[in-house]
């Protein structure tokens, strides 16, 4: 019989974390670790250089957050899958792991239990849910189902770059930091930060990294 060769990327900036679920995987016959990231960029950027079939992700990493670094690759990669590794559990959360394209999400209390059923579903491309996301999800839907058409408020979302300018910004880099580390002109960092600040509604760099805290861009 034979053995199917799965190749993944974990990205996690925890040493023990990392290394622990390395330990997990690598211990599949046929699996092997093609990459290991520190930060979410570290992360796509080794994605699109050793096309993983799998990238078990951390949520909270510095540079960029998993979230948007799984936008970020699914965008480039379709056909990589990802799955959310994270200690953060809230229903909003679940919610923003699936519309930025991860098939899973495995709370690292659980990833004993299920890490290697879902990256094993994972890499023939199906979904992994356990008990508890499958039980936000069913809620979604009943949600959406009961709400009239026109009585969700849209709000004002940020872009992709909006996002990451934010999370640098809450790391405590300034306008010139954030325009270096994004390829961009410092005028159009002061822009995006401008911009920002406005759709959220914020009147400080306080304001922004509570902001921050709260959405899972950064670690306290």
């Amino acid at each position: 019989m034979t053995t199917t060769t799965v190749r993944i990327l974990i990205a996690d900036d925890h040493d023990v974390v990392r290394e622990g679920t390395r330990a997990i995987l690598e211990r599949q016959p046929g699996w092997e670790i093609c990459g290991i990231a520190t930060t979410g960029r570290e992360a796509v950027d080794l994605a699109a250089a050793h096309d993983p079939d799998v990238v078990v992700m951390d949520m909270s990493m510095p540079d960029l957050n998993g979230l948007d670094a799984a936008r970020q690759i699914k965008r480039r990669r379709p056909q990589t899958e990802i799955l959310i590794f994270t200690a953060h559990q809230t229903d909003e959360l679940v919610r923003e792991v699936f519309e930025a394209g991860a098939k899973s999400f495995i709370f690292k209390s659980d990833g004993h239990i299920h890490l290697v059923d879902a990256v094993r579903s994972l890499s023939q491309h199906k979904p992994y849910f356990t008990n508890k996301v499958s039980e936000v999800l069913f809620a979604d839907i009943l949600n959406r189902s009961a709400t009239k058409p026109g009585a969700e408020q849209s709000g004002m979302r940020l872009t992709g770059r909006e996002r990451e300018v934010v999370q640098l910004l809450a790391e405590g880099k300034s306008n010139k930091e954030v325009a270096e580390g994004l390829g961009i002109s410092i005028r159009t960092a002061e822009t995006h930060r401008a911009t920002v600040m406005r759709k959220l509604g914020l009147n400080s760099v306080a304001d922004l990294v509570r902001y921050a805290i709260r959405n899972h861009m950064i670690e306290t």
